[in-house]
């Protein structure tokens, strides 16, 4: 029996295989990321009761309660109430550096607690905030026919149309369509992103830019903040590292599978690899995974494509067929 050549769609079927095996496989690339997903729910569970505490001081549960109050009797004029996510929290340095002048004792920095929140200094979600959401939904992207590897794959890359697709289909996956410069009442997540931040909503007085309400903290409450950023921010450097490993793994695929001219060459590398692959299977299977190419499908397809003309007569009793079975029934 003559050898099956190998095609592109043979290497394709073999290389997504490849990489489903791939990123099942417990490496310490992957090991790591799915750590660093842990320790950032830990670092949340830490960090956001810090912030409930600062928050209270600064604006006690009572005042909230009368502002609500007026604002229920006098109606919009005094709807100063508002629920955020995000703050600007600040502490003063006890002891300056020789180069360090008054202005410079005072330390502020901005916090978003939300799925699509700065993990670096950017007051607004930036590409950090997505390469975290993303990474950090990885699963639930997945299960959504969605790339959540997209922002890694094309890292130091320039926009293209591919990234750009993507990047879109995730953000309608996750329900992000940008976030309010105020207050969650004009924020327009929905989905999973609204279900996440809905978690670490604070009532502020005051609707204003959350940059003109810097709230007092201490050094070490601040320094809790700092931790949960880098927990975040660690959830991308892992994520990172581990999906150019695979990046890597795939271009040596690729050009193994190029040079390679039969699919039984294929197959051999896959079992060297570790993974089962049936060479009667992929010749079986289309390029969509479906199984035509059996005697029965395939006797099944040719035969639909005959007598494909129907004159009004067959018609006529092929309808009178129909209603005497339904009669029957």
């Amino acid at each position: 029996m003559s050898k099956i050549r190998m095609n592109t769609e043979f290497r394709n079927k073999i290389l997504n295989r490849y990489v489903e095996s791939a990123e099942q496989e417990n490496t310490q690339e992957r090991e790591s990321f799915l750590q660093a997903r842990e320790d950032v729910d830990k670092a949340y569970n830490i960090a956001f009761p810090v912030a409930q505490q600062i928050v209270s001081r600064s604006y006690p549960e009572e005042d909230v309660n009368t502002c609500k109050s007026l604002k229920k009797k006098y109606g919009q004029p005094l709807d100063v109430v508002a629920k955020d996510k995000c703050f600007y929290f600040s502490y003063a340095k006890e002891n300056l550096e020789e180069d360090e002048d008054e202005n410079d004792r005072q330390v502020s920095e901005h916090f978003d607690f939300g799925l699509f929140g700065s993990c670096g200094n950017s007051e607004y979600s930036d590409t950090t905030g997505k390469q975290f959401a993303y990474a950090y939904k990885r699963e639930e992207l997945k299960a959504k026919e969605c790339n959540p590897d997209i922002l890694a794959q094309q890292n130091g890359k320039d926009d293209n149309p591919h990234k750009t697709k993507h990047i879109d289909l995730n953000d309608k996956a996750l329900g992000y369509s940008g976030y309010s410069r105020y207050n969650s009442d004009d924020d327009n997540t929905i989905g999973l992103a609204k279900d996440f931040d809905s978690q670490f909503y604070l009532d502020i007085i005051g609707t204003s830019h959350c940059r003109s309400r810097t709230i007092a903290c201490t050094r070490q409450e601040f320094e809790v903040f700092k931790m949960l950023k880098q927990a975040k921010g660690n959830v991308i450097t892992c994520h990172q590292k581990w999906i150019d490993s695979i990046e890597k793994q795939k271009q040596a695929m690729k050009t193994g599978l190029k040079a390679y001219r039969y699919l039984s060459e294929g197959v051999e590398l896959m079992k060297e690899l570790g993974v089962e692959l049936d060479e009667a299977e992929l010749v079986r299977c289309n390029s969509t995974g479906l199984t035509i190419y059996n005697p029965v499908n395939l006797a099944s397809m040719i035969k639909g494509m005959k007598n494909t003309t129907i004159t009004r007569e067959q018609k006529i009793a092929l309808r009178k067929a129909y209603e005497e079975k339904q009669s029957i029934n």
